[in-house]
């Protein structure tokens, strides 16, 4: 999978429905381009010589009118043709996936296609706003894979209706589908979408920063096992995110808190069945803080649940 990325960002744009958690304006801080635009963001991004994946972010890239996706793989295309891009990546729906537009896409250079899929629990989707089932997303994934593109899909944790035991099972079922990459997601609260209206009114609680690292470690682990990249981890940070994100589950670093979480665990099944007296813990190369966890929070935990033990900490010999 391509290391560099040269986003497009089009918030908003083919989206038939309104989902509570989204407002992709204040996520992207853009309108969505012509394709005239497209063709001018374009042309600076590869200025930079990387060879990267041009990827349209933020709408329903399927469920737009066929001649404004044109407009855009036709601004992109040319760039695929000369070489100095790796293939085009889309974003968009489980339930806007066709034969007919899947060859819409393979004819104009996609390689990629990201698909939304959010949750498989039905409940959690419909309370969501969602629009679509976990079955569209089975048949999505299944159609993508047989016309020969890449996979990666998009799911969230802590959204309305959802619950630790759902949000694992819908890792292990994305997990099952075999993607080339998963992005996830615990909720985000931002001001001015339905879900801050249902905080609002009492309907929705929010995740806790330490249930989202919690919830989040559970997928993890289980994409880890299946050796599924997980390429994002939490929303990218940014000033205009910042503002508008009043509950829920955001930090600048939230990547390494759900890692250092991971490590602990492994680190208690040590713990747990060591004699008392000094342990030993060893990191490989580069781990130190990642074990040590943000500002020391795994050491604390070790000191405090396990006071018959000294915790020691060393890099693993090479």
């Amino acid at each position: 999978m391509t290391k560099h990325i040269l986003p497009v960002f089009i918030p908003h744009v083919g989206c038939p429905h309104q989902c509570v958690f989204c407002d992709q304006k204040a996520i992207t801080g853009q309108k969505a381009p012509t394709g005239r635009e497209v063709e001018r963001i374009l042309k600076e991004g590869l200025r930079l010589g990387k060879n990267p994946q041009i990827a349209f972010y933020g709408g329903s890239f399927t469920a737009i009118p066929a001649a404004l996706q044109e407009e855009y793989l036709e601004a992109a295309f040319p760039y695929v043709q000369q070489g100095q891009a790796q293939g085009v990546r889309v974003s968009t729906r489980p339930d806007c996936i066709t034969e007919e537009g899947l060859a819409l896409l393979k004819k104009y250079g996609v390689r990629t296609i990201e698909l939304g899929a959010q949750s498989m629990d039905d409940e959690v989707l419909r309370l969501s706003g969602r629009g679509h089932r976990a079955e569209d997303t089975l048949r999505a994934a299944r159609l993508v894979q047989e016309k020969g593109f890449e996979l990666i899909l998009q799911l969230m944790v802590g959204l309305p209706g959802d619950s630790r035991e759902k949000s694992l099972r819908s890792a292990r079922a994305v997990a099952a589908l075999g993607p080339q990459g998963v992005r996830l997601y615990p909720v985000c609260v931002l001001r001015g979408t339905p879900l801050f209206a249902m905080m609002e009114r009492g309907e929705y609680t929010p995740l806790t920063l330490e249930e989202g690292v919690e919830w989040s470690a559970d997928a993890l682990e289980v994409f880890q096992e299946k050796e599924i990249p997980v390429i994002r981890l939490g929303l990218n940070p940014s000033r205009e995110l910042e503002e508008q994100a009043l509950a829920g589950v955001y930090h600048p670093a939230l990547g390494q808190l759900v890692q250092s979480r991971i490590l602990r665990r492994r680190c208690e099944e040590v713990l747990r069945h060591a004699p008392p007296g000094p342990v030993t813990l060893y990191y490989r190369k580069g781990q130190r803080s990642t074990l040590q966890g943000q500002k020391n929070e795994n050491l604390r935990y070790f000191k405090e649940h396990y006071p018959d033990r000294i915790v020691n900490i060393e890099e693993l010999p090479q």
